[in-house]
C-alpha cells in the first residue's frame, strides 16, 4: 500500500526487487493519487505499508501467463522469477492500444519474441481483439502445467472458464478496490473472501466457490455490491 501524503493511499503490485533489496513499482496515471505520485520528485516522501496478502505458487514445467493492462506488472515479476528456474513460459498480453502494452520490449527480451503473443483491441499491434480470443486455440494445441492471470476481472473470468474447460491448473491475482488492506473495510470482498487478506492470488478451487460474484459484481467505497461493466 503506497501512501501519498495529503492525497490518498493506493494498492500497487511489486514490479521488481533488486539485490540490494530496493523494491520498485509501476504506476499508471489514472486518478488523483497516481497523478500526484507522477509529480513527485526524487527524495520526496511517500509512505509504504505491507507487503500484504499471499503470492503465486511457483510452478515448474510449462506455464502460460495472461495479462491485461496493468495486470502485466505482477506477472512480469513472476516471469522473471520463473525464468531463473528454467521454466518454459508463454505470455499473452492485451491492451486497448499499442502504447498501453506495458513492458512489451522487456517481455521480448526476457522470454523471447516467439513466446510472447500481443493483442490490441484497436488492432494497432499484434492480434486485433481481446487477449482471451486467441487463448482457446492456444490451449487446444499446446499443453500447460499452469495458467496465471492478472488484469480486468472479466478478462480473468474468461481465462478461468477456459482453464476449467480444459482441466488446467489456474491462479489469478485479482484487482479490487482496497482501502485498509487488513480485512476490515469490506471494499475488496468477493463472496466469502477478502482479496486483501485471502488473496490477492486465488486458485481455481477458490474462484469456483464465488462464481456468482467473480467477474459479475464488485464493491464500491462503502462496500456496496455493484455490477462490473
Amino acid at each position: 500500500m503506497l501512501w501519498i501524503p495529503g492525497v490518498d493511499e493506493i494498492p500497487l503490485s511489486i514490479l521488481d526487487v533488486k539485490e540490494n533489496s530496493a523494491v520498485s513499482v509501476a504506476v499508471k496515471r489514472v486518478g488523483e493519487a497516481t497523478e500526484a505520485l507522477h509529480k513527485k520528485k526524487a527524495r520526496e516522501i511517500i509512505g509504504v505499508r505491507g507487503p500484504f496478502g499471499n503470492s503465486f505458487t511457483l510452478k515448474r514445467g510449462r506455464v502460460l501467463m495472461v495479462g491485461g493492462g496493468t495486470g502485466n506488472i505482477p506477472l512480469f515479476f513472476l516471469a522473471k522469477t520463473l525464468v531463473k528456474e528454467k521454466v518454459k513460459i508463454t505470455f499473452v498480453t492485451g491492451a486497448k492500444a499499442r502504447e498501453e502494452l506495458l513492458f512489451l520490449e522487456e517481455l521480448y527480451a526476457q522470454l523471447g519474441r516467439e513466446n510472447v503473443l500481443a493483442a490490441t483491441e484497436d488492432g494497432s499491434y499484434g492480434f486485433k481483439g481481446l487477449a482471451t480470443q486467441p487463448l482457446e486455440a492456444l490451449l487446444m494445441r499446446e499443453k500447460f502445467d499452469m495458467v496465471y492471470a492478472c488484469g480486468p476481472e472479466q478478462m480473468v473470468q474468461k481465462v478461468f472458464n477456459l482453464t476449467e474447460k480444459y482441466g488446467i491448473s489456474f491462479e489469478a491475482s485479482l484487482e479490487r478496490l482496497m482501502r485498509c488492506a487488513i480485512g476490515l473495510c469490506g471494499s475488496c470482498v468477493i463472496g466469502k473472501y477478502r482479496v486483501c487478506r485471502d488473496g490477492p492470488v486465488f486458485t481455481a478451487e477458490k474462484l469456483s466457490t464465488v462464481k456468482g460474484e467473480f467477474g459479475v459484481f464488485k464493491r464500491d467505497l462503502d462496500g456496496k455490491k455493484i455490477p462490473i461493466e
